[in-house]
């Protein structure tokens, strides 16, 4: 064993302009969050035995956490690129879109295309580099899709591209 770690996954520049304001906003908070946890820590310092203080040692903690945030922030957001609206001209699935499915149970389902850095998996926002979305990108309305899962594959019909959430899951 040689000790490296394999590359990480490179991934997607692209992200709706919310989640890039999300982004934005997030680093800001970070940013005044940072002000007043360096404020605790000397204060805590302050107090003498660094190595028995439990007060510092957290301060500590956290002041490493917002770094390490804050610095992914001031790397990623220069990177992404802000999608505004769909394709012209076309009925395909497209990053931003809100995709009805049905699968053979009849069963369906809503998701949302997103950048990699606002997938929510609770509010069903599925990234572009996902399986699902990758699959589906391109397609059209009751165009047949098939998504490899880790149980198998599973065969999906498109019923609805939407560049609104005005589709809701039933």
């Amino acid at each position: 064993m040689s000790g490296e770690q394999p590359a990480p996954t490179k991934r997607s520049p692209y992200i709706t302009r919310d989640g890039w304001q999300a982004l934005h906003q997030e680093q800001q908070a970070l940013w005044q969050k940072r002000r007043r946890v360096v404020g605790h820590l000397s204060a805590a310092a302050a107090e003498g035995d660094r190595s028995e203080n439990a007060e510092y040692q957290y301060r500590k903690k956290q002041l490493r956490e917002l770094d390490r945030r804050i610095r992914y922030l001031q790397k990623r957001l220069p990177e992404l690129k802000v999608v505004e609206r769909r394709p012209e001209g076309t009925e395909q699935v497209f990053f931003g879109a809100w995709v009805t499915l049905v699968n053979a149970s009849g069963e369906q389902t809503v998701y949302r295309i997103v950048g990699s850095d606002e997938f929510d998996p609770k509010r069903n926002w599925i990234s572009i580099d996902s399986p699902m979305a990758r699959a589906l990108l391109g397609h059209r309305t009751d165009d047949q899709v098939r998504v490899e899962t880790p149980a198998g594959g599973v065969a999906l019909t498109i019923l609805e591209i939407s560049e609104s959430g005005d589709n809701t899951q039933p």
